[in-house]
């Protein structure tokens, strides 16, 4: 059995739910002092990604896969930099396609399955650069990601690629989604989709004929703007097709490198299916730890620059524990 228990004894007494663990660090949690080299590079369908490097000259590498919205700015991306290359590992934070200040080039922009994606990053890294060993973590989103390409690769995931840790995974694509429609979770739902929707209008400016912008400003739920917009841009059916094709519980009995996936107990924006009790008790590769607090992406340590979470993935991934 790979299921363990949890070490994170939880937050300051001010965040005392589940949404103030996820809101409060979301909105004002600052990290300093990171600077990245910019690397644009190609991708097979004639698009392009902005990598972000912080090199402190190592022979090792860790990839960071950011959440929904995200990019290399966010203070987890930056928090997560900071940490390793305080122990000597250099960084690599990939952007999603039209996240980290630049629109992408064509119709695709980029979900919880684009797998692809970072696939085209470590096959660029691989050609690049000699690195003796390579770790991947994602958050949220990148997560998912980061579960679904390991899966997919299984045995044949480049062996430079030792471990893997992510946190604040929705495991389960469908389950998550689900609770965007929880009337508590009203502000995450709002927030998301009004960062979405501003990037259908910047692809409306690209692509005329093919975005209804009528249509977009009506849509008020996630099913909507999945149904009408995800899915018609990414060439699936509809929002419950999306949602159960790209799931990353459907790749993940695959992955074959030591991988810990880290979501808490009172996550509001995590169903039952995203906690994979089963799959950790059969597979010995997969370690899932879930403490009872954290929220989602939280994990916020009393007078600690850096969370729980990201300690947690430094000694998962530096030091095997």
């Amino acid at each position: 059995m790979a299921i363990i228990n949890s070490t994170y004894t939880g937050p300051p007494v001010y965040l005392f739910n589940g949404h103030l663990e996820t809101v409060i660090p979301s909105l004002f949690r600052k990290i300093t002092d990171v600077v990245y080299e910019r690397e644009k590079i190609p991708t097979p369908d004639g698009d392009f990604l902005n990598l972000d490097w912080s090199l402190v000259g190592s022979s090792k590498l860790l990839i960071v896969s950011h959440g929904l919205e995200g990019d290399s700015e966010r203070h987890y991306a930056k928090a997560l930099v900071k940490l390793f290359n305080s122990s000597g590992v250099d960084v690599l934070v990939w952007n999603n396609r039209s996240c980290g200040g630049e629109i992408n080039l064509t119709p695709v922009l980029y979900h919880h399955g684009a797998s692809y994606d970072l696939d085209s990053t470590v096959s660029h890294v691989l050609q690049t650069r000699d690195y003796e060993e390579i770790s991947l973590t994602g958050i949220s989103m990148g997560g998912a990601q980061t579960l679904k390409y390991l899966g997919e690769k299984g045995n044949d995931l480049p062996a430079v690629i030792k471990r893997a840790a992510v946190y604040s995974t929705p495991c389960n694509l469908l389950a998550s989604a689900n609770t965007l429609k929880y009337r508590s979770n009203a502000f995450y739902k709002n927030r998301f989709l009004g960062k979405l929707k501003a990037k259908i209008r910047a692809k409306a400016l690209q692509f005329p004929d093919l975005i209804d912008l009528d249509l977009l400003e009506r849509i008020r739920d996630f099913d909507s703007f999945d149904t009408y917009f995800t899915a018609r841009l990414h060439g699936f059916k509809d929002a419950r097709d999306f949602y159960t094709s790209v799931s990353a519980d459907k790749w993940m009995p695959a992955i074959e490198i030591p991988t810990l996936v880290i979501n808490a107990v009172n996550d509001p924006l995590l169903g039952p299916e995203c906690y994979p009790v089963a799959m950790a008790e059969k597979r010995a590769v997969l370690t899932l730890e879930m403490p009872k607090r954290g929220g989602h992406t939280g994990f916020v340590v009393s007078g600690n620059e850096f969370t729980w979470a990201e300690h947690r993935v430094r000694e998962f991934l530096l030091n095997g524990g």
